[in-house]
């Protein structure tokens, strides 16, 4: 299941272990079973459940999405994913942090979702998440106090399981219509040094806001744009077929949840081939724009940053998730 470089072969063999059958699929009335590779690869294969319910294939497929997008993060972390989409993701100055950060982004999408973090769950960190209900909670590790205080919610599964690294270079793998589209994995996040190309260069702060949005990018359905400021998304806009709704879902997520977008930045999955999503940003409060560029249409978006004021910066690369 691993490649290396651009080496496809004229034939792929497969070689899988049956690791459980499971309820049903991705609807009630689709069979389904989980199936490892042999490797050292850690990820929701792996994991060890403490408690809770059997899995369910969305429930696998769901925490596989957060550990995912997890791995891009070294400091304490915190991410909530609904339907394969992140609804809050944070980094903080502790676990606990990073998690009521995460959860401010959209509350109302956190009910029954999957929330995984990156430090070992604490008394602290497991009194707040019996407070909603949840499908699944993934973390590194727990202790026995705080694996009691879950106890009170026996329904939701606790799995335990290393954090993959998100440089790995396994295949992705997706069936069609006779036959399977076979792709190296997307490991990487920046491709090169970002480009200014707005009149204003950013500030420090929003430079630094601009890299945590983008890499949350990166894991949310395109066409997909986040909001973030410092180190928290404060909306998310994912799956549309045009990117300017994305950005209202975004923004309209945002002020569900009382968030003010005054100040924060705006990252995209991809080029904005048009100007409208930079005009509706500036229209927000959003200071500073990231996306991949490469659009026959860039000047047009780069004239609407530089009529508003906005800092904006081209990373040369694009993330589509489908």
């Amino acid at each position: 299941m691993y490649m290396r470089g651009d080496e496809f072969p004229e034939e792929l063999v497969m070689r899988l272990k049956r690791a459980q059958k499971l309820r049903y699929g991705e609807n009630p009335h689709q069979n389904a079973a989980l199936y490892v590779v042999d490797s050292e690869t850690h990820g929701v294969a792996q994991a060890k459940q403490l408690q809770g319910k059997e899995l369910s294939y969305n429930n696998i497929n769901d925490a596989d999405a957060a550990l995912d997008c997890l791995a891009e993060f070294k400091e304490p972390a915190a991410v909530i994913v609904k339907h394969m989409n992140p609804c809050g993701i944070a980094v903080g100055s502790d676990i606990y942090d990073a998690y009521t950060k995460a959860l401010e982004c959209d509350p109302l999408s956190a009910f029954g979702g999957i929330v995984a973090l990156n430090r070992p769950l604490d008394v602290a960190m497991a009194e707040e998440l019996v407070k909603i209900f949840l499908e699944v909670v993934i973390v590194p590790a727990a202790d026995d106090a705080a694996l009691k205080i879950m106890s009170a919610k026996p329904r939701v599964r606790v799995l335990v399981t290393p954090i993959p690294d998100a440089e790995r270079t396994d295949m992705s793998i997706k069936s069609i219509a006779g036959g399977y589209l076979v792709q190296n994995r997307d490991n990487t996040i920046f491709d090169g040094e970002l480009q200014v190309v707005s009149k204003r260069p950013p500030t420090e702060s929003e430079l630094a806001a601009m890299k945590f949005g983008f890499t949350v990018a990166k894991h949310v359905k395109s066409n997909a744009v986040v909001f973030a400021k410092d180190t928290a998304t404060v909306g998310i806009g994912a799956g549309q077929m045009s990117r300017i709704y994305s950005a209202k879902i975004a923004a309209l997520k945002a002020e569900e949840a009382k968030l003010s977008l005054q100040g924060a930045v705006m990252a995209s999955d991809a080029f904005m081939p048009f100007s409208d999503c930079i005009e509706f940003a500036a229209e927000q409060g959003i200071t500073a724009v990231i996306q991949s560029g490469g659009s026959i249409k860039d000047q047009d978006s780069i004239d609407a940053a530089d009529k508003a004021g906005m800092a904006m910066v081209f990373t040369g690369i694009r993330h589509f998730k489908h």
